[in-house]
């Protein structure tokens, strides 16, 4: 990897890292979906113009519907839920257990796209859950104003992630970075207005949770997917994949540096193993045999 895009990589990371924060001040004033409108409003805004050319245009109409399905299972439903569980967790725990993508986008494509799973990348799967249990295992209170909803929604999104990975690699793989990335958030944000709108807060909204929301937008949403997409083209998939590890990072360090967030053993230890099992059911890590020495015949 080139240093230009280690930096990129750093730089993606430390955003998308950012938005849990960015999220985690701006979802109880706002709401979830007020929040994720705003989000894809604003992102939309300023990613439409780069597909000013009829042969961009042409290729969003023709595949109006792929994108709009790619925008409702990648933003729309995704985007609400970690909104919805910001609102009760901390910025850092929801990252590592939004850092479980991969695992529901193999297991995914495992059961419903045929796409192969090795036998390490079980062992692999199984950790990562596992880390996910010692993360969360203290907190899956299903009462009144337990945790347990919440984060079964960050997992909803994970979820989710999986199945837009999926999609969006057997449909809508030929199609030109920007179109994907435009035309999803157009499209995202076609499918809010109306329930956005309709749940906007009546009381007026701080000077502080507005900058949040729109920083969520501006930074975490438009500036990140052009490193995203650049990265992809400039280092491959392989290389970029290694964001999902440093994400979940950035997010406890800002949730620590900006929000007074707590790092116990049990967050460092579930991050840990949901991390390394990530690591090898994506194959960025992977597991040396032992070579069998014939016997002397």
């Amino acid at each position: 990897m080139s240093p230009a895009d280690t930096l990129r990589l750093i730089l993606l990371s430390s955003l998308w890292g950012m938005s849990f924060i960015f999220m985690r001040v701006a979802a109880p004033e706002f709401g979830a979906i007020p929040l994720v409108l705003v989000r894809m409003g604003v992102g939309a805004l300023l990613l439409v113009p780069l597909l000013l050319s009829m042969r961009y245009l042409k290729l969003v109409w023709r595949h109006k519907r792929q994108l709009f399905m790619l925008g409702f299972i990648n933003h729309v439903v995704p985007f609400s839920l970690l909104a919805l569980a910001t609102t009760r967790l901390e910025a850092g725990f929801t990252s590592l257990i939004n850092a479980t993508t991969p695992i529901f986008t193999a297991l995914i494509g495992a059961l419903l796209f045929s796409v192969p799973v090795q036998r390490q990348q079980y062992l692999g799967l199984a950790m990562a859950l596992f880390g996910v249990y010692v993360l969360s295992a203290d907190r899956l209170d299903f009462t009144l104003g337990g945790d347990g909803w919440f984060i079964l929604a960050v997992l909803g999104a994970t979820f989710c992630y999986g199945i837009a990975g999926n999609y969006s690699r057997t449909y809508l793989s030929h199609l030109p970075a920007r179109v994907l990335a435009a035309g999803s958030s157009a499209m995202s944000a076609l499918i809010l207005l109306g329930p956005g709108l309709w749940l906007w807060p009546t009381e007026p909204i701080s000077g502080l949770v507005w900058a949040n929301a729109l920083a969520l937008a501006m930074l975490s949403t438009t500036v990140a997917f052009m490193l995203y997409f650049a990265l992809l083209a400039s280092a491959g998939a392989t290389a970029t994949s290694t964001v999902t590890f440093l994400v979940p990072v950035s997010a406890l360090l800002w949730g620590y540096l900006l929000l007074g967030e707590g790092l116990t053993v049990q967050i460092l230890t579930g991050m840990a193993i949901t991390l390394v099992g990530t690591a090898i059911a994506t194959g960025v890590l992977r597991l040396r045999r032992k070579a069998v020495t014939p016997p002397p015949s």
